[in-house]
């Protein structure tokens, strides 16, 4: 890693987190599902608030699922959504601990170690989704991923967003330059916003040999779809981290940024409306 310290471009703010809360194992994580048996162990980098892991883990029980985030606060949220799902599921009579098989920790995982026995951790699956587009040094951030799976069958598993490669129709010029600031905002972070296209190359760097490389998207083409999607990215223009650094650094005003926001939201009226996200992913056995 450098020396710099790294700065999460999107921060936790609730028009950043309504985005990561939709996030399934369904629409997330399609590339890894088939690899997946009851009792296995995973290990979910970079966590965020845990809708995933927390599919993963019903996916997985009894087998142990961890969920690790470096921010305090997410993992607080991540908690009491498991909670809540865990109510839902099995009635108000369900405890804290409802969801046996999930824990969800404050951390880096680049620094997990041993147990507290003194044994390496190793997990069947290490997991992370859009998480290496965020590191200074994504390579190391794989390699941290392979020494926690279990040697001679563990799996990593990474998807990433190529924010170049977003496609979009009609043409709006507003999303053109939310596009240009976002790219500036993350180089300036030290961070890799074309992560998905680099998978690969980053596995092979990190020394991960048997690697297969997919792509997927999300799409957002209905009415509903499109708004929900302009309307997340409109807050997220004016109020996150995001929108604090452009300013800060210098690439965008206070006035742009909204002007973007009502730009994106005029673009999701248009009967044509059509955005695509791609990304890369990659499935590696140690």
């Amino acid at each position: 890693m450098s020396g710099m310290a790294e700065i999460y471009t999107h921060g936790h703010q609730e028009s950043v987190l309504r985005s990561h809360r939709w996030r399934t194992a369904a629409n997330s994580t399609g590339y890894l599902l088939d690899e997946l048996r009851p009792g296995m162990s995973l290990l979910d980098v970079g966590c965020g608030p845990g809708t995933i892991t927390a599919d993963l883990a019903a996916l997985l029980a009894p087998g142990r699922v961890v969920g690790i985030d470096i921010s305090e606060d997410v993992i607080e949220i991540a908690r009491a959504q498991a909670r809540t799902r865990a109510r839902d599921r099995a009635g108000e009579s369900a405890t804290d601990d409802a969801v046996t098989n999930l824990e969800l920790v404050a951390g880096d995982f680049r620094t997990l170690g041993a147990s507290p026995t003194g044994e390496p951790v190793h997990f069947d699956v290490v997991h992370a989704h859009q998480v290496l587009q965020h590191l200074q040094d994504p390579v190391d951030g794989l390699r941290a991923m392979a020494r926690l799976a279990r040697p001679g069958s563990g799996i990593v598993a990474a998807r990433d967003s190529d924010y170049s490669t977003f496609a979009w129709a009609p043409h709006s010029a507003a999303l053109d330059r939310w596009r240009e600031i976002y790219m500036a905002v993350t180089r300036h972070n030290g961070a890799e916003a074309r992560a998905g296209r680099f998978l690969l190359g980053w596995a092979q760097r990190a020394g991960l040999s048997d690697v297969r490389y997919t792509t997927s998207t999300w799409t957002y083409a209905t009415p509903d779809e499109r708004t929900w999607w302009a309307n997340l990215w409109a807050d997220r223009t004016v109020g996150s981290s995001f929108a604090d650094q452009a300013v800060v650094y210098g690439y965008a005003t206070a006035g742009e940024l909204a002007a973007i926001g009502d730009g994106w939201r005029a673009w999701a009226t248009e009967p044509d409306a059509v955005f695509v996200v791609l990304h890369g992913e990659i499935l590696a056995r140690v």
